[in-house]
């Protein structure tokens, strides 16, 4: 079983996300900041560069990704990130709050994936498209279940991905509308340890 090397605070972090197939979606370093009893926390500040095949975006806010503890041994499928106060906002294209959707600002974003694996100081999951996101007003929505509808028969996801992601993304949105840990605001002590 892959490991995470032993990092200190600062440390960079390679952070890889493909799509099902091991076909290529983003790719961006960040910095190492902590764990908790939530899992992993790497920092993402102003100015970090994300690229994909055919794009490229820059962050133009501080975020931070938590990356989920295991649970009896299984780490969950899903990737969240944390944007600074006033929502996420990525430099060239200030209508995005994240990398793969439109709207309002973003001030939660997680990702459904398959289980987060560190291969020493690299972090890689493959993103399986449903997205729960709340925005700066506290909306929350699901997002992008056409394209999970869409790669189910694309990518042939198998049928235990499938229930995975569904029971992931439940979880994670019923957790977010009820401010739930780590979604009640455990992330702005970490925001303040990569501002600092």
């Amino acid at each position: 079983m892959p490991e995470r090397a032993p990092l200190a605070p600062g440390d960079v972090v390679h952070c890889e996300m493909t799509k099902w197939g091991q076909h290529p979606h983003w790719v961006y370093d960040a910095l190492w900041l902590g764990s908790d009893e939530h899992g992993d926390w790497v920092g993402v500040p102003t100015g970090t560069r994300f690229a994909r095949p055919g794009r490229e975006l820059t962050a133009g806010s501080d975020q931070v990704v938590l990356v989920p503890a295991p649970s009896d041994g299984v780490r969950p499928g899903w990737l969240a990130t944390f944007h600074q106060a006033g929502g996420a906002v990525w430099a060239g294209e200030p209508s995005l709050p994240g990398p793969t959707s439109a709207g309002p600002r973003v001030a939660t974003y997680v990702d459904m994936t398959t289980p987060a694996q560190w291969h020493g100081a690299t972090l890689r999951a493959v993103d399986l498209d449903l997205d729960v996101v709340q925005d700066v007003a506290g909306t929350v929505v699901v997002d992008d279940e056409d394209e999970f509808a869409a790669h189910q028969v694309e990518l042939g996801y198998p049928a235990h991905v499938v229930t995975s992601a569904l029971q992931s993304c439940a979880w994670v949105h019923v957790a977010v509308v009820a401010g739930r840990a780590p979604f009640d605001g455990t992330h702005q002590v970490w925001l303040a340890l990569l501002r600092g």
